[in-house]
């Protein structure tokens, strides 16, 4: 039988269990350690620790403490994993804990973290989706139901010290040429929300003032969201410090490409079957910087689409150049705009792309002035046709029933 490494208690709070963290520093002590071939088991809590609630309140969303996000199992110790190496992980399986057999997608509030569309919705909302088996639900959407492919929204490698120091030096001055932007442009340390495992003490209060938030992805991989990375996909990480220092969560039910909604996909607590072997100096051998994977070879199977096209012209008609960002945001806001034609809200329709299978495509980035971004939804997860037809679109929703919002204080 496969150990489980660390486990967490759905009851217990995050920064009461000391197999879990919540920023990246290279002095973290690991938790457990394995060696190359081993194969074992992490559990996880969702990203926010247990702070969103199955209910149809959104005011947890509005208020959560975006200072103590991700909380990750690990760090886990390879043994004989030396800077240089590449640390190969395999998924070899991945669920959800049953006693959290549900998950949540959210948009945080403009004032407290926003997402990719803020600016079009600024109010904290979220949705709560039921897992029936590999499939899931909505009380909060109506009409849909998909399969899932759950994948960690965040893996990687404890960073050295001077990566660490890059990061911060580099984030910090990002931060400086407009630091009281709405959202902020980046999160600096925060040592008072810190939750560095096993650590104590002085040890723990100086890591804490130098450790890199999780929010976003990095060299070492992070928080990539990458929907493909389910079970059955190869891992290859860069090694930094000795023994790699593994850690892993912010589990995903189903996300669509970009998690768009920024407490986006089907947040979940769960766990991880993983195996880890290593390729020594592997770094320099393949010229790696980056991690690099194998997909799954398990996908939800949608094979009828129907393609969003966005150019890089914003709301106002502004012409911008090339610009990617603005043309996957342009796309997003035409299938929303679609999906209001059958009854949906927007709200119902932003929080659908972040969820389900949507796939997201950069369609063309040579013809100036406009790049040219895809969304694909797939139609057959929809209990109804939403093709276009000569006939028009038939409202499937009366607008009484509309994901739980709650407004800034």
């Amino acid at each position: 039988m496969t150990d489980t490494l660390i486990k967490v208690d759905l009851t217990q709070a995050a920064t009461d269990n000391e197999q879990v963290h919540n920023r990246w520093h290279p002095d973290i002590p690991m938790a457990c350690w394995v060696n190359p071939g081993d194969d074992f088991i992490l559990e996880t809590y969702d990203w926010t620790g247990g702070a969103i609630k199955n209910d149809d309140d959104a005011s947890d969303v509005r208020d959560v403490d975006l200072s103590t996000v991700h909380y990750l199992s690990g760090p886990v110790g390879v043994k004989g994993a030396q800077p240089g190496d590449l640390l190969i992980v395999e998924l070899l399986d991945i669920g959800a804990k049953q006693d959290m057999l549900w998950g949540f997608n959210g948009f945080f509030s403009k004032n407290n973290g926003g997402g990719f569309l803020t600016d079009h919705f600024p109010s904290a909302q979220k949705s709560i989706w039921d897992f029936e088996g590999m499939f899931t639900k909505s009380r909060h959407i109506p009409g849909v139901r998909f399969a899932g492919l759950i994948h960690p929204g965040l893996i990687g490698c404890l960073p050295d010290h001077k990566m660490l120091a890059d990061w911060n030096k580099r984030e910090q001055a990002l931060i400086d040429t407009n630091p009281t932007r709405v959202p902020p442009l980046a999160n600096p340390p925060f040592a008072s929300t810190a939750h560095m495992g096993k650590m104590k003490g002085e040890a723990r209060d100086l890591a804490a003032a130098t450790g890199a938030r999780t929010v976003p992805p990095r060299e070492h991989g992070g928080n990539c969201d990458i929907k493909d990375l389910s079970r059955g996909s190869k891992i290859f990480f860069p090694v930094y410090v000795d023994g790699a220092g593994l850690s892993v969560g912010d589990l995903h039910f189903s996300q669509g490409d970009g998690e768009i909604t920024f407490c986006g996909a089907i947040e979940m607590a769960g766990w991880v079957h993983m195996k880890v072997e290593l390729i020594k100096g592997g770094m320099a051998k393949y010229g790696i910087k980056n991690p690099i994977f194998k997909p799954s070879p398990i996908v939800p199977t949608y094979n009828n689409y129907l393609i969003f096209e966005g150019i890089s012209v914003d709301d106002d008609g502004k012409q911008h150049y090339l610009d990617v960002n603005l043309a996957y945001k342009q796309a997003c806001l035409n299938a929303i705009n679609y999906l209001t034609k059958f009854g949906y809200s927007p709200a119902q329709g932003y929080s659908l792309l972040g969820s389900a299978p949507v796939q997201g495509h950069i369609s063309g980035v040579v013809d100036i002035p406009n790049a040219c971004a895809t969304l694909w939804l797939p139609t057959d997860i929809f209990e109804f046709d939403i093709n276009p037809s000569a006939s028009g679109p038939t409202r499937f929703l009366d607008g009484s029933i509309d994901l739980p919002i709650a407004y800034d204080k």
